[in-house]
């Protein structure tokens, strides 16, 4: 008969529920359901938002660049652009000079939209961030991203 040793949690919990990826991930969910809930009267998704957050900040990223910051797949992303150059909330040349990608930008409507929807997401985080004593939210945020980067290796 075949025993497995199985390994001991790596913290005390008492139930699964209690564990710290379990955490971060309820707090993700409730996150990402506020931001859907919000985002739906803008007429965008979380990924949409999120690439033109990201594309205000730094105008002329790629498809693949995006992706990276977005959290997306390159082939997620892609979708995200064409939606987003469709509805003309964003432009791409047809063709570049050398290489594959295709920077992207904001047009003015792009902005518009952003800048509109940015108030009800801000107002999100806002609420979660107050939920945080002041003097421990420099500590959380370094140990979250301590914790990311463990988890890169």
């Amino acid at each position: 008969m075949d025993m497995q040793k199985h390994e001991a949690p790596p913290h005390p919990a008492d139930d699964v529920l209690d564990h710290v990826g379990y955490r971060l991930k309820r707090a993700h969910a409730a996150l990402r359901g506020a931001m859907d809930q919000v985002l739906r009267d803008h007429g965008l998704t979380v990924p949409q938002y999120a690439c033109l957050e990201v594309l205000a900040a730094r105008p002329g990223l790629s498809n693949a660049e995006l992706a990276r910051a977005t959290f997306v797949t390159r082939q997620s992303m892609n979708v995200v652009l064409r939606g987003l150059q469709e509805s003309g909330l964003l432009t791409r040349p047809d063709a570049v000079d050398h290489g594959r990608a295709r920077p992207a930008t904001l047009t003015d409507e792009g902005r518009r939209r952003l800048h509109a929807a940015q108030t009800a997401v801000y107002a999100i985080e806002s609420r979660m961030i107050q939920a945080v004593p002041e003097e421990r939210l420099p500590g959380l945020l370094e140990d979250l991203d301590r914790m990311a980067r463990a988890l890169k290796g």
